[in-house]
């Protein structure tokens, strides 16, 4: 008799994880269902059609990637321009920062990192017109180079704390083990620094990138630029802004954004694994 109340419970913990999967993926399997349905209908009457996909054509995908009424392929390079520039330059300088702050102790340290968390207090948003004047004044307003500078600035605070606080974790028993060896505080950088913040770098590194790759703010203030000069959320974003919206297009277009970002995810993912100082350092 008391098995029945614990199986009772048990299904229905898995009918309310089923529901609630089912409630999470639905909207990305109703933009893939509208992706591939002729005549730029956003849903159908049948519930049928809303559920399973009684006729799929790829036709909003390849109008899309022909460029006929709409840049998309420029759209799409442009954002992955400056996704992948924002991420190596976020990789560079915020990991010689962390590194930096975490194992020197120099002047102005610890005002340096009140300063960051300070900086990462205010919203972003609030730097958009200095961070517009001062592209001006550097002749990178309406430049896609000047949006990755944005970026960049931008990132560095939350992706030098994110690493500081990773290296920190690291054991310093290991630095001083190779310094023993003769391994200078740069050979312990590249050779043991990086390679034991792995997990960490590939956080940075893919938020750095998903920052550059679906930001929209800042991209349709300092672009205003022709249509192919736009990052992929700007033109989107007109995409869907037109008196009679293509949903079609605009949902084939939508899928295919997801996409990069899903292979940067995938790339990244076997590197997420925590614990790989454990062991390190034996007493």
């Amino acid at each position: 008799m008391s098995r029945r109340p614990k199986n009772l419970v048990l299904v229905f913990q898995y009918a309310f994880l089923l529901f609630m999967t089912f409630f999470a993926l639905y909207p990305l399997w109703f933009v893939i269902l509208a992706s591939g349905r002729a005549g730029q209908r956003l849903f159908t009457l049948k519930l049928v059609d809303m559920l399973i996909p009684t006729s799929f054509t790829f036709e909003n995908y390849l109008t899309l990637l022909s460029g006929d009424k709409y840049p998309f392929t420029s759209w799409m390079r442009n954002s992955f321009m400056v996704a992948a520039l924002t991420t190596i330059a976020c990789m560079l300088i915020a990991t010689s920062a962390a590194f930096a702050f975490s194992r020197f102790r120099f002047y102005g340290r610890s005002a340096g990192l009140i300063l960051l968390l300070a900086i990462q207090a205010f919203p972003g948003v609030l730097s958009l017109v200095p961070v517009a004047q001062l592209l001006s004044a550097f002749g990178l307003y309406a430049n896609l180079f000047g949006l990755v500078l944005a970026y960049v600035v931008g990132s560095l605070v939350f992706t030098t704390w994110l690493l500081k606080g990773y290296f920190d974790t690291i054991p310093i028993e290991i630095e001083e083990a190779a310094m023993i060896d003769g391994c200078g505080p740069i050979q312990s950088f590249f050779l043991i620094g990086l390679p034991m913040a792995k997990p960490a770098l590939a956080v940075t590194a893919l938020l750095a990138f998903m920052g550059g790759w679906g930001e929209y703010v800042f991209a349709s203030v300092l672009i205003p630029a022709p249509d192919a000069k736009r990052t992929l959320m700007v033109g989107m974003y007109s995409l869907a802004n037109t008196p009679s919206i293509p949903w079609g297009l605009f949902a084939a277009g939508a899928v295919m954004t997801i996409i990069p970002v899903m292979i940067v995810y995938l790339y990244f993912q076997r590197y997420l694994i925590g614990g790989l100082t454990l062991g390190g350092v034996k007493g």
